[in-house]
């Protein structure tokens, strides 16, 4: 059964599609509606969904805006609206298919059929992807293991200096090789980071503690070996300190 959400700030337009999507009751399931995109935001960077029905006419941003600020973009996405001009925009967003509003029964009968053809791609990637952190689990266990943009990073623990945070992304700052940037928060990779070695020193920063060369009390931050100055926050002094 897919798992649709609907964005459009018209409510007439939502009841319509979900009527719509009544008539293929048997494959797909309205599991919520919104018309408020900001509301949509936060419910799709945290729930699990297969497709998106969004519309791209909105007035407080439009669709193409609304997905640039998703964190979460893995399932289909299928582009509603009552002008056609938006169809080679939709594509290149990655849009999977494009519905002209009043939407044909027809149409969205082969939209159906090509979100069960790009989960099904998903679900076999997603597979593989589990048995590449299964095997880094039981074989690479000195490794780090980010999963982000459809790939996987391995990387040494010793070989990080310090991730730097910048809002929805952070910057793995490595020894010998260029930056990293991912899709994931700072939060998150405090999660991924073995809490022996590395530390929350500041809301932007987590360090290396094996990577510190100097910690200068008086001004509040610590050197690392790459001679990049990190802040120390105030209410995260002691625990520091404790850690040292």
């Amino acid at each position: 059964m897919i798992k649709a959400v609907i964005v459009d700030d018209e409510p007439k337009a939502i009841q319509s599609l979900i009527w719509e999507l009544s008539n293929f009751s048997n494959e797909i399931e309205v599991i919520k509606s919104f018309s408020n995109p900001e509301e949509a935001i936060v419910y799709l960077d945290n729930n699990e969904l297969d497709c998106l029905f969004l519309d791209i006419q909105m007035p407080t941003m439009d669709g193409f805006q609304f997905l640039e600020k998703l964190m979460n973009k893995d399932f289909a996405v299928v582009i509603t609206t009552a002008y056609n001009e938006f169809a080679i925009k939709a594509l290149k967003h990655e849009a999977i298919d494009y519905l002209l509003k009043p939407i044909d029964s027809d149409d969205l009968e082969e939209t159906i059929k090509k979100v069960k053809k790009y989960n099904s791609k998903l679900f076999n990637s997603t597979k593989i992807e589990e048995v590449l952190l299964n095997f880094n689990s039981k074989f690479q266990q000195k490794k780090i293991t980010i999963n982000t943009d459809g790939k996987l990073i391995f990387l040494e623990a010793d070989d990080i200096l310090y991730v730097e945070s910048d809002g929805n992304y952070s910057t793995i700052i490595l020894e010998n090789e260029p930056k990293i940037v991912i899709t994931k928060k700072l939060k998150e990779m405090s999660s991924i980071l073995p809490e022996n070695q590395f530390f929350r020193i500041h809301n932007s920063y987590i360090i290396n503690l094996k990577k510190i060369k100097e910690f200068i009390k008086n001004e509040g931050y610590v050197v690392m070996e790459s001679n990049d100055r990190i802040p120390v926050a105030r209410q995260r002094k002691s625990d520091f300190l404790e850690k040292l």
